[in-house]
């Protein structure tokens, strides 16, 4: 032990004489029997250095490398050998001898035990940080909770004696988990399932989860996890049924009517059940593609969904679990995007329970060439989240942590996580084969036991159950598979159960028919002006920045003006949404003030850190409005806020890109999610997403939102893809997206300059008496003399109308389509039919012409003979200089208007 250590602890000591409160708790009771055994067994002497207090100081030292570093030196790993760690734990590292063994020291206090021998201080810490349960959290910097966690482990030797009782409820649990593998694995030989053999143990933890936290206070539980033991989890947790599963693997159709699909291992699952103390829980496990770690966004907005409106800001009443794999969760950046969303005010969930089924191995990959880490779980120090790595073999190791688990979630509402090393006992899949890549851990597996079987021996020296009792058991199980295989034997067609159905059960589907149904959008002037005097009121009470005064005052005008700009309007569509009860929620980058500065819909109050909210104080009638700044992430917070929109139908949640064209990084969410999710899950979702988009030479970067990129996703009514250019439109598309009677995403292509061009305002009376215009026809009194038609969106329209203004052009008319999809093809194609002496029919657009709509339009209107105006074919978006982008827009222009075609 160093001369620095032993000056802390000293300085410990010191403030410990002064006011004994002042030090840790297990500092205090050490040097309370220190002052005990200094006053009435040395004489009265002061003893500051000699041997017997610097064994002390060392043993507390010992004591604290068992804290931080025990970890290291665990039996935690079923299947291999562990890499040595040096320092090791041996005494003689902390300058103690074996001849102290035996001797009695007042350091047992600190561990609880009080005055021990040196062997049984270490006996106890061995006993409690280095056999089936190591612990990372040490590093943890709130004393407070090291310290309870101290006290539960410390007190209890990480482990507990469990009743006959539990330990045959948590047998059934393990015989669930391996003899529905076997089962399938003897009845659909070389079938994918990506079976759970060599983790079964999740099976018993899960249903601790459950117990555990229901005897905590916990309502609902929302899981996320990938296709590693997702059969398993939806047959013996969330109770699907077995002969539907069965089903699943031989199935022709399905019996609702989804038209592709997915793979039984993607499918989400949602069910009521009753725990063993008698509580309801609801349990739902949501589809997951293979994308592994996307899910876990979607877990924490789904389950911030449901705490916010199902049980009013409660976080004890919902508890996200995620389930990972060891090789996912160590290098998926989703992960660490997701898990520094965990204690910001938009996306707290209250702590996650991260799961790891740790097989040792990604697909063909060895753990050591898998990271850079000592742990797949290191990722968690980024919030100082306790980590628990258990031996997954030792199931009742995995639930004592479990519960433990829960308890300090429940008490702090931090992320735990608990990684169960394990192994996987067939390849990636059940038609690989492991040896090739990974021979020397295949041949440990191949002899070593199941942890059912492992855990019936135990039950069997305890005298609980015998062998040939377990066995019975097993038998029985295995029968009670066979009859359910029978049954499915019997069913015609797959049945895929609607995810939140109850919540989408009142919505009609997103045929043709429902998106064409006529929804009233607009909203009584005097209710308008009536939420405009309270957007645009401050408290008088609170000091503003001079420039906000000036905000407020201008929107004051533009109302009295009757020409509201963009931003006006948009906040009138939350506020009257707000006044009909939608709650409504938007979040991303820069949100609240607006990319570029236009929405401001939240005030600082000067020389503070306060907030003030417009649209939270329009009446005491109205429904939740929140705005979020977002942390710089798109692929998390995207995923976060569709798994909000999920479970919230009846409300506006919105996710705005701060530059559509960052929407890219989060590509997986829109592919898996938003635009397929209800071909292959029947799943209804009602996001929308604010992507600016516009060509105003500010470089590749920040002008194209790559709007061929979604309408290349779009069939079947699947989404909705717009470029609003009136604020009026902008009011009833938001209006229209909640009185509709479906529920789609919206994909709504934002302006940057039209935020405040002198020609993009609208009037009160639009906003009362209009409509969403899915096509904006300029006025034509005399369609018998337009030669050339244009059809056009976006910002563009303006340059356009703009220059035919300039030059007096009166054979042509401009057609803005604002909705790209579903595109309004009949309204279209009337459009052309007015024109009686048409020469040319344009498709002009700012994009290159491999980008932007064109492409779409094509599939669509394959028989209107459309001649292309645009950018010439790139590879970029835009170009780099203002002088290169004037110039290519003037060619688009003289193009139009001078009936050449661009080469």
């Amino acid at each position: 032990m160093g001369n620095q250590e032993i000056a802390a602890i000293e300085e410990m000591y010191s403030s410990y004489l002064v006011d004994p409160e002042s030090v840790d708790s297990s500092w205090k009771n050490f040097f309370a029997g220190f002052e005990f055994a200094r006053k009435n067994f040395a004489d009265n002497k002061v003893l500051a250095h000699d041997e017997k207090i610097d064994k002390e100081f060392a043993i507390l030292n010992l004591i604290h490398g068992y804290r931080q570093r025990g970890h290291l030196f665990t039996k935690t790993n079923p299947v291999r050998s562990r890499r040595k760690y040096s320092p090791t734990l041996d005494i003689e590292n902390f300058g103690l001898l074996k001849s102290d063994l035996d001797t009695v020291f007042q350091a047992g206090n600190s561990i609880g035990i009080g005055p021990a021998t040196l062997r049984a201080i270490i006996e106890h810490l061995e006993a409690t940080y280095c056999e089936s349960i190591g612990v990372e959290y040490v590093f943890m910097r709130d004393p407070a909770l090291i310290d309870w966690l101290k006290s539960k482990m410390e007190s209890t030797r990480n482990s507990e004696n469990f009743t006959p009782e539990k330990r045959n409820h948590i047998y059934y649990h393990l015989k669930l988990a391996v003899g529905f593998e076997n089962f399938i694995h003897k009845k659909f030989v070389g079938q994918k399932r990506f079976s759970l053999e060599g983790g079964e143990a999740l099976i018993p933890a899960l249903d601790a989860v459950i117990e555990h936290g229901s005897d905590l206070g916990i309502q609902d539980f929302v899981v996320g996890m990938s296709h590693r033991g997702r059969l398993n989890v939806l047959a013996n947790i969330l109770k699907k049924p077995y002969e539907h599963i069965f089903k699943e693997f031989v199935g022709k159709e399905y019996e609702q009517d989804i038209s592709l699909g997915d793979v039984k291992y993607h499918l989400g699952y949602e069910n009521d059940v009753e725990t063993d103390s008698g509580k309801k829980v609801h349990l739902s496990l949501m589809p997951n593609p293979s994308h592994l770690e996307t899910v876990g966004a979607l877990v924490q907005g789904m389950s911030r969904s449901r705490i916010d409106i199902k049980y009013e800001g409660n976080f004890e009443k919902v508890a996200p679990i995620v389930i990972h794999g060891d090789a996912a969760i160590a290098t998926q950046g989703i992960v660490y995007e997701v898990i520094q969303m965990s204690q910001l005010d938009g996306y707290k969930t209250g702590g996650t329970i991260h799961l790891v089924i740790n097989n040792q191995v990604g697909f063909t990959t060895n753990y050591l060439d898998a990271r850079s880490s000592t742990y797949c779980t290191d990722v968690a120090k980024v919030t100082r989240s306790p980590v628990f790595h258990v031996n997954g073999d030792d199931v009742e190791a995995i639930i004592f942590t479990v519960k433990l688990a829960m308890e300090f979630r429940q008490k702090y509402h931090s992320d735990v996580f608990i990684d169960i090393l394990c192994y996987r006992k067939y390849g990636h899949n059940e038609g690989d084969e492991p040896r090739f890549t990974q021979p020397l851990l295949y041949k440990a597996i191949e002899k070593h036991q199941n942890p059912r079987d492992i855990y019936a021996e135990k039950l069997a020296a305890h005298g609980v159950m015998s062998l040939d009792e377990t066995s019975k058991l097993n038998h029985e199980f295995d029968q009670y598979l066979e009859a359910k295989y029978q049954e499915s034997e019997k069913i015609d067609k797959v049945k895929v159960r609607q995810f939140l159905n109850s919540e989408y059960r009142a919505f009609d589907n997103p045929a043709k028919k429902n998106l064409l149904k006529s929804v009233k959008t607009g909203v009584a002037k005097s209710e308008l002006f009536r939420i405009a005097e309270r957007i645009n009121s401050l408290p008088a009470d609170k000091k503003f920045f001079k420039k906000i005064d000036r905000i407020v005052e201008d929107r004051r005008m533009m109302m009295m003006d009757n020409r509201m700009d963009w931003a006006m309007a948009e906040l009138l569509a939350y506020g009257t949404l707000l006044e009909e009860g939608f709650p409504v929620r938007l979040s991303g980058q820069d949100s609240e003030r607006g990319t570029f500065a236009h929405r401001h819909a939240s005030f600082v109050v000067e020389d503070t850190d306060e907030k003030y909210f417009p649209l939270k104080n329009i009446s005491d009638k109205q429904a939740e409005f929140h705005v979020f700044n977002s942390l710089l992430s798109e692929y998390g917070v995207l995923g976060f806020e569709y798994g909000y929109s999920l479970a919230n139908p009846h409300g506006l949640t919105i996710w705005e890109a701060q530059f559509g064209d960052f929407a890219n990084v989060a590509q997986v969410i829109f592919d898996q999610y938003i635009s397929s999710a209800y071909e292959k899950w029947g799943m209804m979702n009602s996001l929308v997403l604010y992507l600016p988009h516009g060509y105003e030479g500010q470089g590749p970067e920040h002008s194209s939102g790559r709007i061929e990129r979604f309408l290349n996703l779009t069939a079947d009514n699947n989404m909705q893809v717009v470029v609003p250019t009136t604020p009026t439109n902008m009011f009833h598309l938001l209006r229209r997206h909640l009185h509709w009677n479906v529920r789609i995403p919206l994909v709504i292509f934002t302006p940057k300059s039209l935020l405040r061009h002198p020609m993009v305002t609208s009037s009160v009376d639009e906003l009362a008496e209009g409509s969403f215009h899915e096509i904006i026809e300029d006025t034509v009194h005399h369609p018998e003399v337009i030669q050339k038609l244009v059809f056009t969106y976006g910002k563009l329209y303006y340059d356009l109308h703009k220059r035919m203004a300039e030059e007096g052009v009166t054979n042509m008319a401009i057609v803005r389509v604002e909705q790209l999809f579903p595109l309004p093809i009949d309204q279209i194609k009337s459009i052309i039919a007015k024109y009686p002496k048409l020469e040319n029919v344009y498709w002009v657009q700012d994009e290159p012409s491999n980008m932007g709509a064109w492409s779409h339009i094509q599939r669509f209107l394959p028989d209107v003979p459309f001649t292309l105006i645009s950018r010439s074919a790139s590879a970029s978006p835009a170009g780099g200089l203002m002088f290169q982008h004037n110039t290519r827009l003037k060619k688009i222009m003289d193009t139009v208007f001078e009936e050449k075609v661009l080469a």
